[in-house]
């Protein structure tokens, strides 16, 4: 793991992103902006969940106005998702946000451009300036032949250079691909070519099991080089599922601290308990405590002991009962019924 590359710091309104600051975690709404009570709930449920900054698409005016009720109600800043019309980039920022994503090469004009940059600036409000491989420009792909890493670094870099010559350089840089390692080389490529913070993420990468592999495989193997400011784990599904898996990236790699690490064995013949259910159970039952130890849950008596004596609480599996072993020593002897219970309640009373 390299050490993390300097960059400048960026404020998102109470969370600061780069210049050394803990990578933040994201994600995006995917319910109707417009709807303000199911867009606050899905909000409230994300930032639970360990979510710090939130991105709401805004594709009308009526969901550029509704930024200002839903900000009223949630803890977190908000990203207004801007696509072709400046207007509503302008009236996001009125109405409260506290970052904007644009793709300058679909706002218009250069004087378009300017106003939502002016705007920008007189409120003092980041910019993230985006580009996806699935929308890079025809000059690019002409160019390189295709669709290439070089290519997607150039487009963002020369949207970059639109918004600083209008000076403002309070930005965040975003390339995407769901090209996994298109979209590392193209971040190795970016890191050296400029010291804004990287929003990294690997777009579109799909359903629950697929994106997750997609994204540990591409987050990995960016964040390693010592890449990356903040993240979004991209998912087709719950976007709380895009939460609970970038923090278990982020804490495999050793990038943050905190949350409850799940051990389990894969079963096997000897199995006399139904340990998949259980580990299931678990995983759900530890997601939402915000302690830094180590749970196993293992099925049998040839691994078992001794793996959940190196944990910090362990279920060891028999049969149809199991071992609750606390600190490497086996506490008592339960049903296989009463063990999930058993850990709830050392998790709820851990540290008395």
């Amino acid at each position: 793991m390299k050490e993390r590359r300097n960059t400048r710091t960026v404020s998102i309104g109470n969370v600061k992103i780069g210049g050394g600051n803990p990578i933040a975690i994201q994600s995006m709404t995917n319910t109707k902006t417009e709807d303000v009570e199911a867009t606050v709930a899905q909000i409230n449920s994300l930032t639970a969940a360990g979510c710090e900054i939130i991105r709401c698409a805004v594709p009308t005016m009526e969901a550029a106005a509704a930024l200002s009720e839903i900000k009223k109600r949630i803890s977190i800043p908000l990203v207004a998702d801007i696509h072709f019309d400046y207007k509503l980039a302008i009236a996001a920022m009125e109405n409260g946000a506290d970052k904007i994503r644009i793709n300058p090469g679909n706002i218009g004009s250069k004087d378009r451009i300017r106003a939502v940059v002016d705007c920008a600036k007189e409120r003092n409000i980041p910019i993230r300036v985006g580009v996806n491989s699935g929308s890079l420009e025809k000059e690019y792909i002409e160019k390189y032949g295709k669709v290439t890493a070089e290519g997607i670094v150039e487009s963002a870099l020369s949207k970059v250079g639109i918004i600083e010559d209008m000076g403002w350089d309070n930005l965040v840089i975003s390339i995407k691909s769901s090209d996994v390692l298109m979209c590392a080389e193209a971040h190795r490529i970016l890191c050296e070519k400029t010291d804004h913070p990287l929003h990294v993420g690997i777009t579109e990468a799909g359903t629950l099991i697929r994106g997750n592999i997609k994204s540990a495989i591409g987050l990995t193997l960016i964040l390693s080089e010592g890449i990356g400011d903040t993240i979004r784990v991209s998912l087709t599904g719950d976007p709380v599922e895009e939460i609970y898996s970038a923090k278990e990236i982020l804490k495999t790699l050793g990038l943050s601290k905190g949350g409850i690490e799940v051990v389990s064995c894969p079963t096997c013949g000897r199995t006399q308990i139904d340990l998949i259910s259980l580990a299931g159970k678990v995983e759900n039952l530890t997601r939402d405590y915000d302690l830094d130890i180590k749970v196993s849950v293992m099925g049998c008596v040839v691994n078992g002991p001794g793996e959940a004596k190196e944990a910090d609480i362990g279920l060891c599996g028999g049969k149809g009962e199991g071992l609750l072993i606390k600190h490497g020593e086996v506490v008592k002897k339960l049903p296989e019924k009463e063990l999930l219970d058993a850990l709830k309640y050392e998790l709820d009373h851990w540290g008395e």
